[in-house]
């Protein structure tokens, strides 16, 4: 040891180098664009933040060749474009409170590094000001010039990533990344109903083809969102969605959510923002997932599109480069407002399913099955014969049997053939009346209507005043019997099943102490959990419904949704299926024949009952079929 050189340290030691800002930019561009979507978002928001009503963005190549903003915002002076292209310099905040932000934009980042990656023209007039124009590429900058335009501004980015040619191995298709543009805009355009969105594909030159259009919309806020989101979303989400307006401690959540019968088999329906800034936030989407826990299969998703405004100093929006992730000062009070306001919307909304379940009913309709030929099978002679003709006439005649001038024999009309050829269902042969059994006067006017009989001992055909419905007994009795059995639950509490000899869980530190965290949540469903020295605890007391609980493999279970979610609700749900299950096996089952007044009576709880719209597992309980699209399968309107 003593013979080694005392400064072979010193010859490996790394040398410590301040960057320069071409460099800085090229390292912040990797976090702030991560590809075209990224840039045409930055651009998108200084647009709105700038007051623009319309916003056009024009695309080539997916965004790789061209990314081109113009906007008809407040513009800049020709003073004020060296200065937007250096690092950090922003109009959006003063630097003295980082907490009350009210842009978008606020970093100063987006544009120096655009310009370091790629070739950045930025055009613009202020008013009162003439136009200017400067370009920068790979972060070396021209100067200021004079230029043509009218007002607004105009930026365009070409050869995104030409300066760092190894970061465009990782870019999609041309088709991957344009829908990755769509989608940010489309987010955007829900936030600002006020501002009109164009997004044009200019790919191989020319006007090119739009994309996507959302005009500027004007009036009540929740008219205006209505109208945008049924231009983003479709039409079927708007009109399957429930208004959402409630607000706690100073924190309002409005939007719009649909009914659990409109369902996605995955997350893609899913948009949040606070304080009209698109985010993504675990905390949020699983508030979400929570507040329609008891009414989808794990296999479904809900869609909705939720806004939560507050002020600014309750959430910190300066956690991400990209500021698509939030830190709310109070996370508990966000989520709780959310699920308790779904949960109101959807109690509100009563026995109500969506408007696809009656689409796809009608679509799944047939008309009759052409012959080889191609013409409609005829069921008739085209000619019928002469007997075939006096029976018809026969059949078709008034009955003569009263009338005083004539003494001819009673003829057969369609009094006497009702009886014999009525497809009605009754329980025993009997006179017809105009309703089943049991049938309240003026029925028909509910929204369910009025029992008209049952077919394949399962579904109940009830008359509305408009249309028909058919309703899926069983499944529709096992909702209101889970709802019941969810209320005693809630009302009486979950009974707890004491172990003779508590289980013992060793843990790691953290996970101890997370899980003592929610021990006072998870003994409302009556699993007892304490400390138990060390990383232990004790498992005291297991819900009795359950029966034998492996009680370490539920507590790590629980870990893992507090780990992957922020909340658990393994217990809650595990009970909720054990109540599935009892209301399955205590409802009507099928083929069982019913009377008049056990159809009507069912129908009148289901419209009682909230959430008997679908069944345990979020599948409807019954079609509503309106009279004009049942006479549109014939061909009669």
């Amino acid at each position: 040891m003593s013979s080694q050189d005392p400064n072979i340290g010193d010859t490996h030691r790394p040398t410590i180098r301040q960057l320069d800002d071409s460099a800085i930019n090229r390292i912040a561009a990797g976090e702030v664009v991560e590809r075209p979507a990224s840039a045409v978002k930055e651009l998108v928001e200084n647009a709105i933040d700038a007051g623009a009503h319309r916003i056009t963005i024009e695309i080539a190549d997916g965004g790789k060749t061209l990314i081109r903003v113009t906007d008809d915002g407040c513009g800049m002076t020709p003073e004020d474009l060296p200065l937007a292209l250096s690092r950090h310099a922003t109009s959006k905040i003063d630097g003295s409170d980082l907490l009350n932000i009210h842009t978008f934009g606020f970093r100063g980042e987006a544009l120096p590094s655009l310009g370091a990656v790629g070739r950045l023209t930025i055009t613009s007039r202020a008013a009162g000001h003439e136009a200017a124009q400067i370009k920068v590429s790979g972060g070396k900058m021209e100067p200021v010039r004079p230029a043509a335009l009218r007002a607004g501004t105009i930026v365009e980015l070409s050869d995104l990533f030409y300066a760092t040619p190894a970061r465009l191995k990782f870019m999609r298709t041309d088709r991957a990344e344009s829908q990755a543009i769509s989608d940010v805009i489309k987010r955007l355009a829900m936030a600002e109903p006020a501002v009109g969105f164009t997004l044009r594909d200019v790919s191989g030159g020319g006007e090119g083809r739009v994309t996507f259009r959302a005009d500027p919309l004007t009036g009540d806020l929740f008219d205006a969102l209505h109208g945008r989101l049924a231009s983003v979303l479709g039409r079927e989400f708007a009109e399957n969605a429930l208004k959402i307006d409630a607000t706690r401690e100073g924190i309002r959540l409005f939007g719009y959510a649909a009914l659990p019968t409109y369902s996605r088999g995955a997350a893609v329906a899913q948009f949040l923002f606070v304080n009209s800034r698109p985010v993504k936030d675990k905390m949020l989407t699983g508030a979400l997932r929570g507040a329609y826990f008891d009414f989808l299969s794990r296999d479904r998703h809900p869609a909705a599109a939720l806004f939560i405004d507050c002020d600014p100093t309750l959430v910190d929006v300066n956690v991400h480069p990209a500021k698509s992730e939030v830190r709310f000062r109070d996370p508990g009070l966000a989520r709780g407002l959310i699920v308790s306001a779904l949960r109101h919307a959807l109690a509100e909304a009563g026995h109500r399913a969506s408007t696809t379940v009656a689409g796809a009913t009608l679509g799944a309709m047939r008309p009759a099955v052409p012959t080889a030929s191609g013409a409609a099978r005829i069921y008739q002679m085209d000619r019928p014969s002469l007997g075939a003709r006096n029976m018809s006439y026969s059949a078709q005649a008034p009955d003569q049997s009263q009338a005083g001038a004539f003494h001819a024999p009673p003829a057969t009309g369609f009094a006497e053939l009702q009886g014999a050829y009525s497809g009605r269902v009754t329980e025993a042969p009997g006179p017809l009346s105009d309703a089943p059994e049991g049938t309240a006067p003026g029925a028909e006017a509910l929204p369910l209507g009025a029992a008209r009989g049952q077919v394949h001992e399962n579904y109940i055909i009830a008359q509305t005043a408009d249309g028909m419905v058919i309703v899926d007994q069983h499944a529709a009795h096992e909702r209101l019997v889970y709802e019941k059995l969810k209320q005693q639950m809630a009302e009486n509490g979950v009974a707890a099943q004491a172990l003779l000899i508590p289980e013992i869980v060793e843990l790691g530190s953290n996970d101890c102490a997370r899980l003592l965290s929610v021990a006072d949540d998870l003994h409302k469903f009556g699993l007892g959990l304490e400390a138990f020295g060390g990383s232990a605890v004790a498992v005291r007391e297991t819900p009795a419904i359950l029966g034998e609980v492996n009680a370490e493999a539920m507590v790590k279970d629980i870990l893992d949704e507090l780990d992957d979610q922020g909340e658990s609700q393994l217990v809650q749900a595990r009970l909720e299926a054990i109540l599935s299950r009892v209301a399955c096996h205590g409802s009507i089952r099928s083929g069982r024949r019913m009377r008049g007044e056990e159809m009507n009576a069912l129908l009148r709880e289901m419209e009682a009952t909230p959430h008997s719209g679908q069944c345990n597992h979020g599948r409807p309980t019954y079609v509503e079929l309106k009279l004009a699209d049942i006479e549109r399968l014939f061909g009669r309107s």
